[in-house]
C-alpha cells in the first residue's frame, strides 16, 4: 500500500480545524502521513494540532513562523516521504473515502495526476462541481483540451481536489511561488501538468470546499496586483498550450478565459 503525504497549511483556523482533522483521521485509506504546518497561528490552532498528534501517530506537526501558505506547502513537500501528495485547506473537509478513491484510480491507471469532483459549500447549500466526464487515461493533450473549455475554473486551478506523484514534483523541483498570495496554486498545477503524461478524472466528489466571506481567497484580491497575476497566469497557460500545439488556434478563447478572475463556479 503506497503512502500518501497529506499536507495542511494552518493559520488561525481554530474555528474549523477540528472538523478538518476529524475528516482526515477518519479516512478509509490508512497509509497516511499527515503533515500539519502551523504557519505562526496566533489562536489555538497549534494546541488543537498537538491534541490530534497525541491521538494519531500518523500526524506530524511542522511549527514555523508566519511566511504564508505557499511557503508552508513547500516546507511540507520537502519533508514529505509519501509516494503521493494530497493537499487540504484547514477550513475544509474530506469525504470519508477521498484518499482511497484517488489512490485506487492512480494505482489502477498509473496516472501522474488524478483530479476529482468537489462540493462547494455556501451555508447550508452544497453544490457539486465537476468538469471532465471522460473515464480512462488521458494524455496531456486530451487533458489540456478539457481544461481549455474553462481554464479559470477552480476545478483545474486548486490543489485540494487532486493527487500528485511526489517523484515528479522532486524531479522537476516544483513548488508554490512565494511571491504571490493569489493563484499560486494555479501556477503550480500548470507547471506540474507540463511534466505529467498520464491523467485521470474521478467522477466522484472528494472534497468539501467552504466558500466564506473574509476567507483568504477573497481577502487576498485586495492586496494583490490582480492584472499582474492574470498576465503571469496567462504566460503559464500559453507555454503549456504552445508545447502541445494548441495555442495558436485557440488563443482568443484561452486569453479571454484566463484574464477573468479565477472562479469556483461564480465570478
Amino acid at each position: 500500500m503506497e503512502k500518501v503525504s497529506l499536507i495542511i497549511p494552518i493559520y488561525n483556523a481554530e474555528m474549523y480545524l477540528k472538523r478538518c482533522l476529524d475528516s482526515v483521521v477518519a479516512q478509509t485509506y490508512p497509509a497516511l502521513e499527515i503533515l500539519l504546518v502551523n504557519d505562526g497561528s496566533r489562536d489555538h490552532s497549534l494546541a488543537i494540532c498537538e491534541e490530534y498528534e497525541k491521538k494519531d501517530d500518523r500526524i506530524h506537526i511542522i511549527d514555523k513562523e508566519n511566511t504564508g501558505v505557499s511557503d508552508s506547502r513547500n516546507v511540507a513537500i520537502a519533508a514529505a516521504t509519501g509516494t503521493y501528495l494530497q493537499f487540504m485547506d484547514s477550513d475544509d473537509w474530506l469525504t470519508p473515502d477521498a484518499t482511497e478513491r484517488l489512490v485506487t484510480l492512480a494505482e489502477m491507471t498509473r496516472a501522474d495526476l488524478v483530479i476529482g469532483d468537489f462540493y462547494r459549500v455556501d451555508g447550508d447549500h452544497y453544490a457539486l462541481k465537476s468538469h471532465i466526464p471522460e473515464t480512462g487515461v488521458m494524455d496531456r493533450r486530451a487533458f489540456a483540451e478539457h481544461m481549455m473549455e474553462d481554464p479559470a475554473d477552480f476545478y483545474y486551478g486548486v490543489m485540494w481536489n487532486k493527487l500528485y506523484r511526489r517523484d515528479l514534483v522532486e524531479k522537476y523541483h516544483l513548488g508554490c511561488t512565494t511571491e504571490l498570495n493569489w493563484c499560486e496554486d494555479f501556477l503550480f498545477n500548470l507547471a506540474y501538468i507540463r511534466r505529467a503524461e498520464r491523467f485521470c478524472a474521478l467522477q466522484a466528489p472528494v472534497y468539501y470546499y467552504m466558500k466564506r466571506k473574509g476567507s483568504l481567497a477573497g481577502s487576498q484580491l485586495l492586496k494583490t496586483n490582480v492584472m499582474q497575476v492574470r498576465l503571469l497566469l496567462l504566460e503559464y497557460y500559453k507555454e503549456l498550450y504552445q508545447s502541445i500545439g494548441l495555442y495558436e488556434d485557440n488563443k482568443a478563447k484561452i486569453n479571454a478565459s484566463v484574464l477573468m478572475v479565477a472562479r469556483d463556479g461564480s465570478v
